[in-house]
């Protein structure tokens, strides 16, 4: 057998386990988007006795799983909270196209708040001043009793928002620091040393997911004779969230 053809059967034998590896990747990527994208068969979602099974459905759950593992826990290694355009391709699987257009998979942001209507109860809505991420004594008292009210709850959700008033670079900015000024409190008031691994943070600026009248009737640090939807929508909301991924 000359060189040539031992130097060809040698290529070939080492290009077949490269070939199986790749196609056994690009299989399973494929059997994950395709396990992603179907509707669930599975029974009602196992929950803590703590948490409200109703609460815990298949769509919120895809979307607390998209959010701790895309954007990380605030302790987490790389853990940098969620932005607009993360909040909108997490919620559904893609970006917005040009504005008031949706991709397919895509969730509004009226869908988006849907999913969390279940926790009136033990969700709070922490209302700030007009361009100012500063907590005052209502906000502080009711950040308190909600982080309290944990019940054996896994993960606490803030996200932020803010009205559009302004630039949409602008209110981005806005919402995150209100969001870090939920978290320093935490931080600096509860002592918890596994809260950096409880805490999930979103900020929405104006752009994605404002709220509307209905979360009028929730747990308010604001005035509660008035709900104007520009001051509902100056703030971050807050709640524990107990649902088995």
């Amino acid at each position: 057998m000359n060189t040539a053809l031992h130097a060809a059967i040698a290529a070939g034998t080492l290009l077949v386990p490269t070939v199986l590896v790749t196609a056994w990747v690009e299989g399973a990527k494929d059997r994950l988007e395709e396990a992603e994208a179907a509707p669930s068969t599975e029974p009602a979602a196992a929950v803590s006795a703590s948490a409200d099974v109703d609460y815990c459905s298949a769509s919120l759950k895809k979307v607390l799983r998209r959010v701790l593992q895309s954007c990380g826990l605030a302790g987490a290694a790389g853990g940098r909270g969620c932005q607009p355009a993360d909040a909108k391709a997490l919620a559904g699987g893609d970006t917005a196209m040009k504005k008031g257009e949706k991709k397919a998979g895509t969730v509004s942001g009226d869908d988006f708040n849907a999913l969390f209507m279940p926790l009136a109860d033990r969700a709070g809505i922490l209302q700030f001043d007009k361009d100012s991420s500063e907590l005052d004594a209502s906000d502080l008292a009711l950040l308190d009793h909600v982080f309290a009210e944990q019940k054996g709850a896994s993960y606490f959700f803030i996200v932020a928002r803010s009205s559009p008033e302004g630039s949409v670079e602008h209110n981005r900015s806005l919402s995150q620091a209100r969001a870090e000024s939920a978290l320093t409190h935490l931080r600096t008031t509860f002592k918890d040393p596994d809260l950096d691994k409880e805490v999930g943070l979103l900020w929405l600026g104006e752009e994605f997911a404002q709220l509307d009248d209905e979360f009028c009737k929730w747990q308010r640090s604001g005035a509660t004779e008035t709900c104007q939807p520009e001051e509902l929508n100056r703030s971050a909301f807050v709640a524990w969230i107990d649902c088995t991924l």
